[in-house]
């Protein structure tokens, strides 16, 4: 009998008779749940990957470590949100083992084993039956305990068979950990089978959470919403009542439940995507002198992109904070959690800008950066999660990582700022090179935005230093999270020194500007997804190399052709000058 009938035991009343083989016969499918509210259940806890969370967290994680996405459109057309799901796979109420939903995203790997290179997911069954998968797999992990390094294809095999192993604990109900340990936070909870609590809890102490819990799932597969969600309640309070010093608080888990329905960043995308509609459409209507004319007027078309840029800026800022409150410390341990950082500080930075001289081209200069940054992390939910996970060791001090980790991020975001400022100008040198020669505000705080970002980068380095020589007994050992941040820093520095030195004029400042960014992006990105390599594990992945390698090749591109219009308006200018001066002297 599989795990799940033991969790839920036979007062089920669903795992039917023992058949004519012995075995337990299968559940009759459950009503239609599309339409049920899963906010009790979703407030249940659950103890995973070492934290203690909402089962509505659990389960939306689950969901898109198995298939990439935060819900799931089955093969029959019906919709599953996550903790439907969760519930239908615990109640084999579906046959999940048979349904296209585990995600191979990876083309070398899928024509090793055999896999249309079109498809995306595959079945449970068709995967766990690959002898070729389980031949890489084994592998990987030989090469993973020798310390060896891994090619992409055995990476994504181990990816592969976490989440088949991810959806086997599932199924058979072994990740349904929401029974409190007894005595310390940090011990292990355990599933709600009385042979796995016996030891911390009697049966009559269990009886309750077992009753509620039983009356739920019936509610489930019988369709009857309001006996579910008050059973749910009702099994909340009984596991609370288990062990109330263990089991989070009820404002704690309302809090992360609305963080999770609130998407604060997927409002801000679409609110940073229209403002940046609205001021793209206002700069092409209004005349060039009134746009760049620090006491311009503004036009309705941009006040409105200004207001819906407040407005994503306080729902990215309301994330942010929940995150925060969530996981007690700063957003910023992982990849996922910097860039959404980041993005935030290149659009308040923007809007101080516009502030100061009322001016929405500062703002235009700061949202499709923050725009694309945002779209990336929501296009790779694979390779950058958006979990939030206990600290690792080496990050469990939020005074250093407050100070280190804030002020390296601040200084990207300057830079990235600085980029947005140099493709706004590389696109009217491209355009009327004359023109942009004279737009002195801009290239002026193009350069002050470059000294604020070295400014940044090199205390942010600096105390990197200190923390590193605290937790590893060494200030400075050309780690390559170190030694291309040091990289980077010198590309800032020295271009700052050549404008300084006239070694280039303003456009070879804004060039510098964005190509520049080029280092911050291998020392933010490259090192972790791509090098893989270092100390600063807590931060390694795959994946996400094609949007990155696009980005950079459309990027030098445009950067070549802003060049090569700027030189062939200079020679032309040249050449309009030397007819003139020869018309004189005739």
């Amino acid at each position: 009998m599989k795990r799940a009938a033991v969790i839920l035991l036979s007062a089920l009343g669903c795992l039917g008779t023992p058949n004519a083989f012995g075995q337990a016969q299968q559940p009759a499918p459950a009503a239609d749940t599309s339409g049920f509210d899963f906010k009790q259940f979703g407030l249940l806890a659950i103890q995973d990957g070492g934290r203690r969370k909402p089962v509505d967290t659990f389960a939306r994680e689950t969901l898109t470590k198995i298939t990439g996405r935060s819900s799931y459109t089955d093969k029959n057309g019906r919709h599953w949100r996550a903790s439907d799901f969760l519930l239908s796979a615990l109640l084999e109420t579906h046959d999940w083992k048979n349904e296209p939903m585990v995600l191979v995203s990876f083309g070398k790997l899928k024509t090793q084993l055999g896999l249309p290179e079109q498809q995306r997911r595959f079945t449970f069954a068709q995967l766990s039956g690959s002898a070729e998968l389980q031949r890489i797999g084994n592998e990987a992990h030989a090469l993973k305990r020798a310390e060896k390094e891994l090619d992409r294809v055995q990476q994504e095999a181990l990816s592969v068979g976490d989440r088949l192993a991810l959806l086997s604990h599932v199924l058979d109900g072994s990740a349904l950990l929401i029974v409190p340990a007894p005595q310390k936070a940090t011990d292990a909870w355990m599933v709600p089978d009385p042979s796995a609590i016996s030891g911390a809890y009697t049966e009559q102490q269990f009886a309750p959470a077992m009753a509620s819990l039983t009356q739920m799932m019936r509610a489930y597969n019988s369709g009857d919403a309001f006996a579910f969600s008050s059973a749910a309640r009702q099994t909340r309070e009984n596991l609370r009542a288990l062990s109330p010093a263990i089991y989070p608080t009820e404002s704690q888990l309302r809090l992360e439940y609305f963080s999770n329905h609130f998407e604060g960043f997927y409002r801000a995308i679409w609110l940073y995507g229209f403002a940046f509609i609205l001021l793209l459409v206002a700069h092409i209507r209004v005349a060039q002198t009134a746009a760049t004319t620090a006491v311009a007027k503004l036009t309705t078309l941009q006040k409105l992109g200004v207001v819906a840029a407040v407005a994503a800026l306080a729902f990215h800022a309301t994330g942010i904070v929940l995150r925060c409150l969530i996981g007690g410390r700063p957003p910023v341990t992982n990849m996922y959690e910097s860039i959404i950082w980041v993005s935030f500080a290149v659009t308040f930075f923007g809007m101080i800008f516009f502030a100061r001289y009322r001016t929405p081209v500062y703002l235009l200069a700061a949202l499709p950066v923050t725009l694309t940054a945002l779209l990336l992390v929501f296009q790779m939910p694979i390779a950058m999660p958006s979990s939030i996970d206990p600290l690792v060791p080496v990050l469990r001090d939020n005074f250093w990582l407050t100070i280190h980790v804030l002020t390296i991020t601040l200084s990207y975001a300057a830079f990235a700022l600085a980029m947005g400022f140099g493709h706004i100008l590389l696109f009217r040198y491209a355009r009327n090179p004359r023109d942009t020669r004279s737009d002195a505000p801009m290239h002026f705080w193009l350069y002050r935005v470059l000294q604020l970002g070295v400014l940044l980068l090199a205390a942010g380095t600096i105390l990197g230093g200190v923390w590193a020589n605290y937790s590893w007994g060494r200030f400075w050992g050309w780690d390559p999270k170190e030694t291309w941040a040091l990289i980077a820093l010198l590309c800032y520095i020295t271009t700052l020194h050549g404008r300084l030195a006239g070694w280039w004029t303003q456009f070879g400042l804004v060039v510098a500007s964005v190509v520049c960014f080029l280092a911050v992006l291998m020392a933010w990105y490259g090192v972790n997804f791509v090098l893989g390599k270092g100390l600063h594990s807590y931060g390694f992945g795959i994946g996400g190399e094609t949007y990155v390698v696009s980005f950079v090749v459309a990027d030098l591109l445009f950067v070549a052709f802003a060049i090569w219009r700027y030189r062939s308006s200079r020679r032309i200018a040249s050449d309009v000058a030397e007819v003139r001066s020869e018309r004189v002297a005739v």
